[in-house]
């Protein structure tokens, strides 16, 4: 039973010992074997590798992929005309030597990121000293983008190398700081208002045009329909003068009874209007007289 228990015991020894002298790099990574805290043996392609066991040997693994560093602050930069703006940038890095960048720049990706960040805003800060405003947001965007990344090749790769490579560096912001940029949108607002206020000012006097010009085709279109209407009425009047005559003519009496009582219609023109006449001496009630004594039945045949 000792002997079972030996041999299952020395079997699981083994299998620790066998399993700490293996790794696997994948195909993103680097392996770096260390040797006592020396390196050993970088190995660049992915697969099933052995070591000795710790604390012989140790492997550490560094990312091989292309890597982005954004801009991690806001501090605002001087252009050649003094102004302050403020740049968002990235970088397109990789380390490409890891032996190299662990001797001069650290054990993992964050320590070339912050190394690699500090270099980077010195180049954009020495190169926007000697551009204005316009160029940052003119064509010679690019010629800023391509010395910054210039510089950073040579600091990189200079007496102490740091086993990296730039890719590309990029500018996706130019801006003023926030007080100038406040006092530009003032400046713009108080712009949109003058305009506002002048195209308001000018749709109200041609509003005023308009009306002006409206009342003025309404009072000739009315000075013109009352002058038409009153040559209608006049023709109208006529013909009904001629009417009157021509029926008054044919008969005096009929006639006088008629403006009789036309007289009387206008007089009455209430039913509070009261005449006191007498019968005797007047026109009216003599015609009616001589109307009702003068009227006598027509003989029978």
């Amino acid at each position: 039973m000792n002997r079972i228990g030996f041999i299952a015991t020395s079997f699981l020894i083994a299998l620790m010992l066998l399993s700490s002298t293996l790794f696997v790099v994948d195909q993103r990574q680097f392996g770096v074997v260390y040797a006592l805290g020396q390196i050993k043996e970088v190995i660049t392609e992915p697969g099933l590798n052995f070591k000795l066991p710790p604390p012989f040997q140790n492997v550490s693994y560094i990312d091989k992929r292309l890597l982005t560093l954004a801009s991690l602050d806001t501090e605002p930069m001087l252009t050649a005309e003094k102004q302050r703006v403020v740049i968002d940038w990235y970088v397109r890095w990789r380390i490409t030597n890891p032996s190299e960048y662990i001797r001069n720049v650290g054990l993992d990706e964050n320590a070339g990121a912050n190394q690699l960040n500090r270099v980077v805003r010195n180049a954009f800060q020495e190169n926007i000293n000697k551009r204005t405003v316009r160029d940052l947001i003119s064509v010679r965007r690019e010629e800023l983008m391509n010395d910054v990344k210039r510089e950073v090749l040579a600091q990189v790769k200079g007496a102490k190398p740091w086993g990296i490579d730039v890719v590309d560096v990029r500018i996706t912001r130019v801006d003023y700081v926030e007080a100038i940029t406040e006092s530009v949108y003032r400046r713009m607002e108080a712009e949109r208002k003058r305009v506002a206020n002048e195209l308001r000012s000018t749709g109200i006097a041609e509003g005023e045009k308009i009306r002006a010009d409206a009342d003025r085709q309404r009072e000739v279109i009315v000075a013109n329909a009352y002058r038409d209407a009153q040559v209608v009425k006049g023709q109208g009047d006529a013909q009904a003068a001629g009417i009157y005559a021509d029926a008054f003519g044919r008969d005096a009496q009929f006639a006088q009874f008629y403006r009789s009582l036309e007289a009387y219609k206008q007089s009455f023109n209430k039913k509070s209007d009261v005449m006191v006449l007498d019968p005797s001496n007047s026109d009216f009630f003599r015609a009616m007289q001589g109307s009702g004594s003068s009227t006598t039945p027509a003989p029978r045949r």
